[in-house]
């Protein structure tokens, strides 16, 4: 981690922030260690769920995220960040637990729905206390470079466990699950670890409006921020390719292609090594892009190389799906400074957060339900090209709306944000 910090903005960092750097990266490495995650599709089929009903829990999963995500922000905002990432980490155990005990239909979309919880009350949480206290600090410019160091490792140590899952999963059917509870547990105590927020003039832990009062204020903090709402709009793309080919495309690819299951473990850890890599210097592309050009530019090649597997053979497919990782890893800390950096001082971070969440979140529903149905009929292929080409539609439309809302806010105040 020294070396990552030491490429960060050459700011001296204070010795409170380095540590509470050290937690967030240790906290996000354990929490995000799920290691079934390269064979939960082929774990649930032999379980009886057919590929309808596996991504049809998928669907519920992403809907769970849409009704969660503002209410988990507002309880993240009224509670502290700190406490929300240790209930979060805390139900992430129970969640894994519960597939040894019920490996049935309703064990798996409890499963899944208590993920969702977990994922809900800490996702935001995390990105949020780590902003705050960083800013508070006065150690904001280490932010991007931090964010991306957390993720770098956390991914790492998918690579190193990764491409043991299928023979774990031979050797104990469900010991990728019990690995991942025990991972959570270490995720509660680090959380326990994490120190108070520095005082600010505008208090997190001293708001106690209503959740209505809550979101109406957010909203209206929204509504006075044109550039995150750009922003926000900008991310939707992105992060749908991500999380529908890492988690709900993956393994269909590969076997669409005739490789192996236990191959799959060490196929996404050499996506995760890519992940990773871009991960550990979001900054490069600033040389030759702005960051939201950056996140423009990634979200096409990104559409492109996934149409691309289509046409390609086995070892053509894990390269293009290697690329497509190499340029998410770039993307995310970069989207997580934009948006965080567009959001005011403001006791309501974690809500703001969230609404940006819930639009993510929606649309993944909608997606991996219409995979569903694609998979059904061995239409794969057909559906990789018609993402493509929305994606690309969407990132055409930015390309107008895009100049025409920063000339706005030229004429408006002098500045984008």
């Amino acid at each position: 981690m020294p070396l990552l910090l030491s490429r960060a903005p050459k700011t001296p960092v204070s010795a409170a922030a380095k540590r509470v750097i050290r937690l967030s990266i240790g906290f996000q490495f354990f929490f995000t260690l799920l290691l079934w995650t390269p064979i939960f599709y082929e774990y649930q089929r032999r379980f009886g769920l057919s590929a309808a009903e596996i991504l049809g829990i998928q669907s519920i999963y992403y809907v769970a995220f849409c009704l969660l995500a503002v209410p988990t922000g507002m309880i993240s905002d009224r509670l502290g960040y700190r406490n929300s990432m240790l209930a979060g980490s805390a139900i992430l155990v129970a969640g894994n637990l519960l597939v040894v005990a019920a490996p049935s239909y309703w064990g798996f979309l409890a499963h899944f729905l208590l993920i969702a919880v977990a994922r809900s009350l800490t996702i935001v949480a995390t990105s949020a206390y780590l902003y705050t206290f960083l800013q508070r600090t006065g150690d904001s410019a280490a932010y991007k470079q931090s964010e991306g160091s957390a993720r770098f490792y956390s991914l790492i140590g998918r690579i190193a466990a990764w491409p043991a899952v299928g023979l774990l999963m031979a050797w104990h059917l469900p010991s990728p699950y019990w690995i991942t509870a025990i991972s959570a547990a270490v995720a509660v105590l680090i959380a326990y670890r994490l120190p108070a927020l520095p005082p600010s003039t505008v208090d997190i832990d001293s708001v106690t409006h209503s959740p209505l009062a809550t979101m109406r204020e957010a909203l209206s903090v929204l509504r006075a921020a044109p550039v995150l709402q750009l922003l926000i709009v900008q991310g939707v793309a992105i992060f749908t390719l991500v999380r529908i080919c890492q988690v709900n495309l993956f393994q269909p690819i590969l076997l669409d292609k005739q490789l192996p299951v236990i191959s799959h473990g060490a196929v996404l850890a050499a996506m995760t090594a890519f992940e990773a890599l871009g991960s550990m210097r979001p900054g490069v592309l600033r040389r030759f892009l702005s960051d939201t050009r950056a996140v423009f530019l990634i979200t096409i090649v990104m559409a492109l190389t996934l149409a691309a597997t289509v046409f390609a053979g086995i070892p053509g497919t894990i390269a293009l799906l290697c690329v497509f990782a190499l340029a998410g890893g770039f993307a995310f800390p970069i989207q997580r400074q934009l948006i965080n950096d567009a959001i005011p001082e403001t006791p309501y971070r974690a809500t703001l957060l969230s609404i940006e969440s819930i639009i993510d979140r929606a649309v993944c529903a909608v997606v991996a339900l219409v995979l569903g149905s694609f998979l059904n009929r061995g239409a794969l292929g057909e559906f990789l090209l018609y993402s493509a080409a929305g994606s690309l539609a969407l990132m055409a439309v930015l390309a107008v709306l895009v100049p025409v809302t920063r000339r706005r806010l030229n004429a408006g105040t002098g500045s984008i944000g």
